[in-house]
């Protein structure tokens, strides 16, 4: 009897948990797809295609490449395939490496919930870091590596997600808007659900079940935390917005923000498939170098970021949440009612399709 109180005591506790973590993020993360919806719209990929071939020069479509990256939603289609569709219509190697890099890292709705979650520091420093990342292996890239012609347009992936098919050639206002919002609260969201479930799942256990002295004795910080997260973060297949819940409750635990952040850049920009993808397409040597700055960078930016917080004489422990407290509670359980029932309905959609 004595274990079933235990156990119900454990289930009712990591629930809690749970629970608190969606409220605080979801008017955030509401906010953030709302956003992404409307960039996905309102931006041509035409345009940006202009800005990352071979036209614009082998360092400017990479800067054009990482910084275009960073707010940009992606189709339900997946990263991969929107970065070799760029391939193949001209972008440079290193540009298209830069977007591989920069978009999954971060984006509007993972922005979005590191302020929730986090700090005003880290949400800041998260998308420069994410460009930094993709600037120096895009450049490394493009440097060490003599690009050559795309291969066969005939090859080429494209968004076949229903938003992009059922647009018409010449949308109004209202339509692009319309279409945004399904793109954001339906496509997008679809395909963020499952992990964002998962992630905050995870921070739920972590924030409950881990004792902070073990966090704080193995993960609290130094060179030999981080690649321990580095090696546990580049196989791992999780997106940048699934992946600030369980950053954010490893910190609450006792880890080094430097620490928690080589996880958040390194685990949404490689799994084994994209890295299996980029050695496919872009060649051994493009996926060694892809894999070899994004753990250089992730490292040093998170030893950086330990001697900021230090420097500016912020504890560890008070970084998590310093930011949940600002909206009403009434305000954020109207989000996570919201956001519960978009993602039902998203999920179901996607399940259908």
């Amino acid at each position: 009897m004595s274990m079933m109180n235990t156990l119900t005591v454990l289930i009712a506790g990591i629930a809690g948990e749970i629970w608190k973590i969606f409220l605080d993020a979801a008017p955030y993360l509401f906010l953030g797809f709302g956003v992404a919806g409307l960039l996905h719209i309102f931006i041509p990929g035409e345009k940006i295609m202009n800005y990352l071939g071979a036209s614009a020069g082998k360092f400017r479509s990479v800067i054009n490449a990482s910084i275009v990256g960073i707010p940009l939603p992606i189709c339900s289609c997946g990263i991969v395939p929107t970065a070799i569709s760029l391939r193949k219509r001209g972008a440079t190697r290193g540009a298209t490496v830069s977007f591989l890099i920069s978009t999954p890292e971060t984006g509007v709705d993972s922005i979005a919930i590191t302020y929730a979650l986090l700090d005003p520091i880290m949400t800041v420093f998260r998308p420069i870091a994410a460009f930094v990342t993709a600037l120096a292996a895009g450049i490394t890239n493009n440097m060490l590596i003599k690009d050559e012609d795309p291969a066969d347009p005939e090859e080429m992936a494209s968004c076949t997600c229903s938003t992009c098919s059922t647009i018409s050639e010449d949308p109004g206002f209202a339509e692009r808007i319309y279409a945004g919002i399904r793109y954001a609260y339906l496509n997008l969201l679809g395909e963020i659900s499952g992990w964002l479930i998962v992630g905050i799942l995870l921070a739920g256990i972590i924030s409950y079940a881990i004792p902070d002295s073990s966090i704080q004795s193995y993960l609290g910080g130094g060179l030999a935390s981080m690649l321990a997260m580095l090696v546990v973060g580049i196989p791992l297949y999780i997106c940048a917005t699934a992946s600030t819940p369980i950053a954010a409750a490893l910190i609450a635990k006792g880890m080094s923000p430097g620490t928690a952040f080589v996880f958040l850049l390194a685990g949404p920009a490689t799994n084994a498939v994209t890295i299996t993808m980029v050695a496919r397409f872009l060649g051994k040597r493009s996926a060694a170098l892809y894999l070899a700055m994004i753990a250089i960078c992730s490292v040093a930016l998170g030893l950086a970021l330990d001697i900021l917080y230090r420097e500016m004489g912020i504890e560890t422990t008070a970084i998590a949440g310093c930011v949940s407290e600002v909206l009403p509670h009434e305000v954020k359980l109207l989000f996570a009612v919201l956001m519960l029932l978009a993602m039902t309905y998203a999920m179901y959609h996607t399940m259908r399709e």
